[in-house]
């Protein structure tokens, strides 16, 4: 049991980590297998946090996003590409409020309502504000013949480390690169 008790707390804090989530939009009627060979645009200068802005960085994205592109078929080549990716990492600060209610607490007894309140019924309220900050990686695919973006996704998630979100960007490119209307060959 001892052993349990142990484990219980690891659990629980490998289940509040926060995970990526992922979007994506494309132009429906789209034949993505038409493309076979692809090229890279110049990232956009975000204006954001400079968390992504080295040499470190660029590199996971560009590494982890040739081979994905590659397990689908696709062949990278500088003149004349088929497709054109692009990448945009955007950082930015958020806050959401903290509730909690200072009307009832627990006793050795059970919880405590106070009169009038109601069993089981105790108002929430913001007691308070938590700031953190949000990662968005975001990769696009241009049409070169017609200069138009064809497909796009995003991975965002909660960045509680400059470090530790470079370490995690091939995963999240691997989880953007997942939504591309080809799947990658095994």
């Amino acid at each position: 049991m001892k052993k349990l008790s142990y484990l219980i707390p690891l659990v629980l804090f490998i289940a509040s980590c926060s995970s990526q989530k992922y979007h994506t939009t494309r132009i429906v009627n789209q034949d993505f297998l038409a493309y076979n060979t692809y090229g890279w645009l110049t990232p956009i200068d975000s204006l954001s946090k400079n968390y992504f802005n080295n040499d470190i960085a660029k590199a996971n994205i560009m590494e982890t996003a040739n081979a994905e592109l590659e397990a689908r078929g696709m062949t990278y080549s500088k003149e004349n590409p088929d497709i054109l990716f692009r990448y945009i990492v955007i950082v930015n600060n958020r806050s959401q409020e903290i509730y909690g209610s200072p009307h009832r607490w627990y006793s050795p007894w059970g919880w405590y309502y106070p009169r009038g309140w109601g069993y089981g019924y105790a108002p929430y309220r913001p007691i308070g504000e938590e700031r953190f900050r949000v990662g968005h990686l975001i990769i696009e695919a241009r049409d070169r013949q017609s200069n138009t973006v064809i497909w796009q996704a995003r991975g965002s998630g909660r960045v509680d480390s400059p470090e530790k979100a470079i370490n995690n960007l091939p995963k999240v490119v691997k989880g953007v690169l997942a939504q591309y209307p080809v799947k990658a060959s095994k």
